[in-house]
């Protein structure tokens, strides 16, 4: 993987992450870098799940694409948080 490859990867998974917390209702105690982690596989899943179905590319925006991306960011900042937040309580 190239530089580019790994910074657009980075900012996808920014991205991707980003969109997915603000699905998640409530607050979410996950540091960036975590968050970031969930985006890049969420968006690597949500492209290889829009490619499974037959709508990895269409026409303009791929926005079905884009919905799985987001709905697996969720789902991962979700799941991550609720591990995350047991295993770093502070008293």
């Amino acid at each position: 993987m190239t530089v580019t490859g790994i910074f657009t990867a980075l900012i996808i998974g920014l991205i991707v992450g980003a969109l997915g917390r603000l699905v998640v209702p409530g607050k979410q105690s996950l540091p960036i870098w975590l968050t970031i982690v969930v985006g890049i596989v969420a968006a690597f899943l949500g492209t290889a799940l829009a490619n499974a179905v037959g709508v990895g590319t269409t026409k303009g925006v791929d926005w079905i694409e884009i919905v799985f991306q987001v709905g697996l960011a969720a789902i991962g900042v979700a799941i991550t948080a609720g591990f995350y937040g047991r295993r770093h309580v502070h008293h």
